[in-house]
C-alpha cells in the first residue's frame, strides 16, 4: 500500500484521476491521491496553430486562406465539466506541440473550409470576408466539440492566389486601372466645374451690373418724363419675342449640327470599312489568282521536262507568296492609317461641337439677362401707365389720345399727308366762250342753252384726256392744237 499524498495542480493545469473508487475519470485543481488511484497533469492552455489552407470556390478557382487559430481546453468549471472530460479521454496522452494534434486540427479546419469555400462563389468570399470568417469559426468549433477543445480566437488573413491561377492579381490591377480612370474623370469634372464656375461669376456680375443700370435707369427715365414708358414696354415685348426666337433657333441648329456631325462620321466610318473590306477581298482573290496560275503553269510544265517545272513552280510560289505578303502588309497600313484619320476627325468634330455648345450657352445667357433686365424696365412702364389710367378714371380713349400726344403721333401723321401731298403740281384749264344763245329768250331759247354747255365741255374735256393719256380724240370729232 503507498502513502497518500496531496497533489496541487498549476494554474494552467488540470488533474484527471482514475482508479480506485473512481467510475470514470475524475477532474479537479487538487485532490488527495490515494493508493491504487492514478493521477495525470494535462496542460489546458491554448496553443496557437497556424494554417495555409488550399481551397476552391463555385468557380473553380483555386485559391490559398492563411489562417491562425487559437485552441484549446475550456477553463474548469460546472459548466465545462462534460467538455474537459472528452479531452481528457480523448487528449490527454498526446502533446498539444505534437504532430498528431495538429493534423488533427488541420484536417478539421481543411475539411471545414473547403466545403464553405465550394458553396461560395470567389466575390462572395472576397466581399464577405467577415463572414466567411464566422461561418469557418462556427463550423470548425462544432466539429471540435467532440474532442473537448475550443477555439479561443481566429484569424483569417487575407486570400493568396496559387501559383499560376493569378485571380487576385488581376483583380488589383484592375482596381488601380479604374481608380486611374475615375481620377481622370474627376480631374476633368473639376475642371469643367471651374470654368462653369467662372463663367457663372462672371454672368452674376454682368447681371448685378445690368441690374443696377436698369434701376439707374428707371429713375431717369421717371424724371425725364412717364411718357416715354410706352414705348419702351412695347420694345421690350418686341425684344423678348426675338430673343426667344433666337434662341430655338440657335437651339435648333446646335441639334441639327450635332446629327450632322455624327452622320457624317458614320458615313466616313462605313465607307472606309467597306473600301478596306474591298481591299482586303482584291487582295485574298488576287493570291487565289495567282496560285491557279501557277498551278496550270506547272502543269503544263510537268508535261515537259519534270525537274524544271518543279524548280519554276518553287520560284513563282516564293514571288507569290512574297507579293502577297507584301500586298498583305500594305492593305493594314492603309488600313491603320485610315483608322487614325477616322479617330482625329471624330475628335476634331467632337472638339467643335462642343465649342459651338459653349458658345451657343454663353449667348443664350447673356441674352436672358438681358430680356430680364428690359423686363424690369417694363414692369416699371406698366405701373406708370396703370397710374395715368387711374388719375383718367380709366377713360381709355383720354388715355390714348395722350400717349398719341405725348408720344408725337399726331405730329407724324401731319408730317407723313405734308409729305404725300409734296412736290405735286396740278394743272387747271379755263375756257370760256361767248354765247349768242344765252341771250335769246324762250323756250326755244333755253334748249340751245343746253346744246351749247355740251359743246363748251367738250374742249376742256378732251385737251385733259389727252394730257394725262396721251390720246388724241377722232377727227371726224375735233383736233386739237399743237402746243410744241
Amino acid at each position: 500500500m503507498g502513502i497518500p499524498r496531496y497533489i496541487v495542480a498549476g494554474p494552467s493545469e488540470m488533474l484527471a484521476i482514475t482508479g480506485n473508487g473512481i467510475p470514470e475519470i475524475l477532474l479537479k485543481k487538487k485532490h488527495f491521491l490515494w493508493p491504487l488511484q492514478k493521477c495525470t497533469t494535462l496542460d489546458i492552455s491554448p496553443v496557437n496553430y497556424s494554417f495555409q489552407v488550399q481551397a476552391m470556390s463555385a468557380e473553380k478557382l483555386p485559391f490559398y486562406l492563411p489562417a491562425v487559430f487559437t485552441i484549446g481546453p475550456k477553463v474548469l468549471d460546472e459548466t465545462n465539466y462534460e467538455s474537459l472530460l472528452k479531452y481528457a479521454k480523448l487528449m490527454s496522452n498526446s502533446d498539444k506541440q505534437s504532430t498528431h494534434i495538429q493534423d488533427l486540427v488541420k484536417g478539421v479546419i481543411e475539411g471545414e473550409t473547403r466545403v464553405l469555400a465550394a458553396s461560395m462563389t470567389m466575390e462572395q468570399i472576397f466581399k464577405g470576408t467577415k463572414e466567411f470568417k464566422q461561418q469557418v469559426f462556427d463550423k470548425v468549433q462544432l466539429e471540435l466539440n467532440q474532442f473537448g477543445l475550443y477555439i479561443y480566437n481566429a484569424n483569417v488573413k487575407q486570400l493568396v492566389d496559387v501559383p499560376g491561377h493569378e485571380y487576385f492579381s488581376y483583380l488589383g490591377q484592375k482596381t488601380q486601372m479604374e481608380a486611374a480612370n475615375q481620377t481622370k474623370i474627376d480631374v476633368a469634372e473639376a475642371r469643367m466645374k471651374g470654368e462653369i464656375g467662372a463663367k457663372l461669376r462672371d454672368g452674376e456680375t454682368k447681371q448685378n451690373a445690368a441690374k443696377i443700370d436698369a434701376e439707374t435707369f428707371i429713375v431717369s427715365t421717371k424724371r425725364q418724363g412717364e411718357g416715354k414708358k410706352e414705348e419702351v414696354r412695347v420694345n421690350t415685348e418686341v425684344k423678348i419675342f426675338q430673343n426667344q426666337r433666337e434662341a430655338e433657333v440657335v437651339e435648333a441648329t446646335t441639334v441639327l449640327a450635332k446629327k450632322k456631325a455624327g452622320w457624317s462620321q458614320t458615313a466616313r466610318l462605313a465607307e472606309v470599312e467597306a473600301e478596306k473590306a474591298v481591299a482586303i477581298r482584291e487582295a485574298e482573290l488576287q493570291m487565289e489568282v495567282e496560285k491557279k496560275k501557277a498551278f496550270v503553269e506547272t502543269a503544263k510544265l510537268k508535261a515537259e521536262l519534270l525537274t524544271k517545272a518543279t524548280v519554276e513552280y518553287d520560284i513563282k510560289v516564293q514571288e507569290a507568296n512574297s507579293e502577297l505578303y507584301k500586298r498583305q502588309k500594305e492593305a493594314e497600313a492603309a488600313l491603320f492609317e485610315s483608322q487614325k484619320k477616322a479617330e482625329a476627325q471624330r475628335a476634331n468634330a467632337d472638339a467643335e461641337l462642343y465649342a459651338r455648345q459653349q458658345a451657343a450657352n454663353s449667348e443664350l445667357y447673356a441674352k436672358q439677362k438681358e430680356a430680364e433686365g428690359v423686363a424690369t424696365i417694363g414692369k416699371a412702364q406698366a405701373i406708370y401707365i396703370g397710374s395715368i389710367l387711374k388719375e383718367l378714371n380709366h377713360n381709355y380713349p383720354a388715355l390714348r389720345d395722350y400717349l398719341m400726344i405725348n408720344n408725337g403721333i399726331y405730329q407724324e401723321i401731319a408730317s407723313t399727308n405734308a409729305q404725300a401731298v409734296h412736290g405735286m403740281q396740278p394743272k387747271i384749264s379755263i375756257w370760256s366762250g361767248s354765247s349768242s344763245v344765252e341771250s335769246n329768250g324762250g323756250e326755244g331759247g333755253s334748249g340751245l342753252k343746253d346744246v351749247a354747255g355740251l359743246y363748251r365741255m367738250l374742249p376742256p374735256l378732251l385737251q385733259t384726256v389727252h394730257e394725262q393719256t396721251g390720246m388724241q380724240p377722232p377727227a371726224w370729232l375735233a383736233t386739237l392744237p399743237d402746243h410744241k
